[in-house]
């Protein structure tokens, strides 16, 4: 008897708990229509401007701190650690209050994930990527129009290859930090993990953040850290200087390459999403 009803606890906690939603069309042209998908590209646009805004500053005022040549020294300023809070703080907070509306990507990296594992449609990922690279701008621009001579003196917080490091280095960094990131997203946005962990209550914008700042604990020193191809972007735009553009092709090639190895991980080798659809197509046949 307790063999019987052990089996059958097994069974009903075996059974799928959870629903995936339906893979995202690639041309979706009714998206055009509707207002959601035009407040969900302000949301974006907003969110990587502000995003850039608080970061590139907390970057300009640690250096400013730090001059020696104004009387600063190396240990004032929120160093390295909190420059890595800033970004991983503002992503936390940023994906919390966007996440129901655009789903909080401020990322082209992520979005281009998300598309790869058919979480957006093309239209909607491209228009996201445009939204957030506008705003990763004007943000950027913000900041320079409140800092004016600390923005130029202090670098524009614009993302290169440090001293030291070659170009390889620094494209692995962003590689492996976008898979970090990206892979997180996933896992943070999974309904299976949402359906079998409800008891736990984590925020998924908890993890994504935390994935944010440990990133940049590392790659701080090699690039800069970029892992999103928007905040490079808006900040060698407004900086505009020649080392910051021949350097820009690693934080566009790096982040996209970890993103698609990231949902490529997640969504067929952890999700079996090849599996899955083999054996629907042979029980269809």
């Amino acid at each position: 008897m307790a063999k019987d009803v052990e089996v059958q606890e097994q069974g009903e906690y075996s059974a799928k708990d959870y629903h995936d939603p339906p893979p995202a069309p690639l041309f979706d042209p009714e998206e055009l229509t509707q207002w959601s998908f035009y407040r969900a590209l302000i949301a974006e646009f907003i969110a990587t401007l502000l995003f850039l805004y608080v970061t590139v500053l907390t970057i300009i005022g640690y250096k400013r701190q730090t001059d020696t040549n104004v009387g600063g020294t190396e240990c004032d300023g929120v160093g390295i650690l909190g420059i890595a809070w800033a970004f991983g703080g503002m992503i936390f907070i940023l994906v919390y209050c966007t996440a129901g509306i655009s789903g909080g990507h401020i990322n082209p990296a992520v979005t281009f994930g998300l598309f790869l594992g058919r979480k957006v449609s093309l239209i909607r990922a491209l228009l996201y990527m445009v939204a957030q690279c506008a705003g990763a701008i004007c943000g950027t621009g913000l900041a320079k129009g409140f800092q004016k001579a600390y923005y130029n003196r202090y670098g524009g917080g614009a993302n290169s290859v440090a001293d030291g490091y070659n170009k390889g280095t620094a494209l692995g960094a962003e590689i492996i930090g976008t898979f970090v990131l990206v892979y997180t997203v996933f896992s943070a946005t999974d309904p299976k993990r949402n359906a079998r962990d409800s008891h736990v209550p984590v925020l998924a914008p908890l993890p994504i953040g935390f994935a944010v700042f440990m990133v940049h604990l590392a790659t701080i020193p090699v690039t800069g850290t970029g892992i999103n191809p928007a905040r490079s972007f808006g900040a060698a735009v407004i900086y505009n200087d020649d080392k910051i553009w021949d350097d820009q092709w690693i934080f566009w090639v790096g982040p996209i390459v970890g993103a698609a190895v990231a949902a490529f991980y997640h969504q067929y080798i952890l999700r079996a999403a090849a599996i899955k659809a083999l054996g629907s197509f042979r029980s269809n046949a």
